[in-house]
């Protein structure tokens, strides 16, 4: 059988309601027996390499490769989506995404929507913690909710910027001069890799087993704070 894409009427949008449908469409039957396959848990790999490949058309400063990348990480949105809409127990659509972000974002923003008052970009970032606080009561450390899966050296900066805000921080290299430029330090961490590879040591792993060591120092900390 032979689909064509939806032609979605009058929208402000109208490329973005046509991307919808022409998931939906993939997705129904008669439509892409791989697409109507696809799980969120058999896409995850797609979502990470479409990330990836988005990062490099930024540093690239490509246009047209940001367009299409930013579209390869939006269609992974939509297909998300659409399963969910048609999953017992989920039943969400793009729809019910799109308005939590912005009941989410406007919860952030309350010098924007609300009452406070913030002039400068340190000013919002000051009281985003507080504000993800409320959101999230659960939480009792400002580790929870790192993502496990970053790379170790994503990671590792996640963890240590949580940390500084609970007024934890790490020792610095003592006998490594400290790079004066991102330039400098890429030089210095690609050295560092090439040396444990050298070595048959998994850098990966070594950077990651750092981190934990760290956030178990961090939590201690929180414990004794709160004791």
């Amino acid at each position: 059988m032979t689909h064509t894409a939806a032609s979605p009427g009058d929208s402000p949008h109208p490329g973005l309601d046509e991307l919808i449908a022409t998931v939906a469409l993939l997705r129904a039957p008669g439509g892409c027996p791989w697409d109507a396959d696809q799980t969120h848990e058999s896409l995850v790999q797609y979502l990470v390499e479409e990330s990836w490949e988005l990062i490099d058309a930024i540093e690239s400063g490509d246009r047209a490769e940001m367009i299409e990348e930013l579209g390869d990480v939006l269609y992974q949105v939509l297909f998300h989506a659409d399963i969910a809409a048609h999953t017992d127990g989920e039943r969400f659509d793009i729809d019910d995404v799109a308005r939590h972000m912005t009941a989410k974002m406007v919860s952030r923003h309350p010098h924007v929507f609300g009452d406070r008052e913030a002039e400068t970009a340190e000013d919002v970032v000051a009281f985003w913690e507080d504000l993800k606080a409320e959101e999230k009561p659960h939480r009792t450390s400002v580790l929870d909710g790192v993502p496990r899966g970053m790379p170790a050296l994503a990671l590792a900066q996640k963890v240590l910027g949580k940390a500084e805000k609970a007024g934890v921080g790490a020792d610095a290299a003592g006998d490594v001069t400290a790079p004066a430029t991102e330039a400098e330090l890429g030089d210095l961490l690609f050295a560092l890799a090439a040396s444990a590879k050298a070595q048959g040591l998994d850098a990966e792993r070594a950077l990651r087993g750092a981190v934990r060591a760290f956030e178990d120092e961090v939590r201690s900390a929180e414990v004794a704070a709160g004791s």
